[in-house]
Parts: structure tokens; C-alpha cells; sequence
């Protein structure tokens, strides 16, 4: 689990370090709220003590991609980010999120 979180404070992280180019502050602010929202519930999500507190936190996590995700592509679209950049970025909050369902199942699974 500490590797999901460390993947996606590093996402996170080069999110915020790009997007400092964008003028639209409310577009910038809603892409780093989203990415920061990743990190954030899962380290949260691992500390509490029941699975279904967990599983509320890691799903919250997982919404926050895909927010990410619809926003990226945006960006992509009105040439905010870099092509490239938000390929890379794609790529990353799919894999993110298909292991926190994996997590998310095998939590699960112990319910």
C-alpha cells in the first residue's frame, strides 16, 4: 500500500509542478485539489482501524482520478497540458486506479 501512496504523491507532485505554466487558476486549482485528494485519502484511508473505513477512504481516492483524469483530458483538449505530459499522466491514474480496486476488493473480501 505505501508504494500506491508513494505513486500517486509522485503524480501528485509533477501535477502540481506543471501546471504552474496554466493562467487558469481555477482550472490549476481544481487539477491540483484532485491530484493532492489521491495521496491524501490513502494515507488517511490505511491509518484507520475498521475495512470500511478504509474502503471509504481509498474509494474517495479512487473518485479523485478519476476527477483528475476527466480534467486532464480537458486540459489536453483546450492545450493547457502538454500532450505528452497528460498521456503520461493518463496512464498513471488508470494503473493508480486499477490497484486501489484490487485493494479495494481484497479489503473487501475481509468485510
Amino acid at each position: 500500500m505505501n508504494h500506491n501512496r508513494k505513486r500517486a504523491a509522485r503524480l501528485s507532485a509533477d501535477i502540481y509542478k506543471n501546471s504552474t505554466i496554466t493562467k487558469d487558476f481555477g482550472f490549476r486549482d481544481q487539477l491540483t485539489r484532485a491530484g493532492l485528494s489521491v495521496p491524501s485519502n490513502i494515507a488517511e484511508g490505511m491509518t484507520r482501524d475498521s475495512d470500511k473505513e478504509k474502503v471509504r477512504f481509498l474509494d474517495i481516492a479512487r473518485s479523485s482520478l478519476a476527477e483528475a483524469r476527466t480534467q486532464i483530458y480537458i486540459g489536453i483538449d483546450i492545450n493547457y497540458i502538454d500532450s505528452n505530459i497528460g498521456q503520461l499522466w493518463l496512464c498513471e491514474t488508470s494503473e493508480l486506479s486499477k490497484m486501489l480496486s484490487s485493494l479495494i476488493s481484497k479489503i473487501k473480501e475481509r468485510i
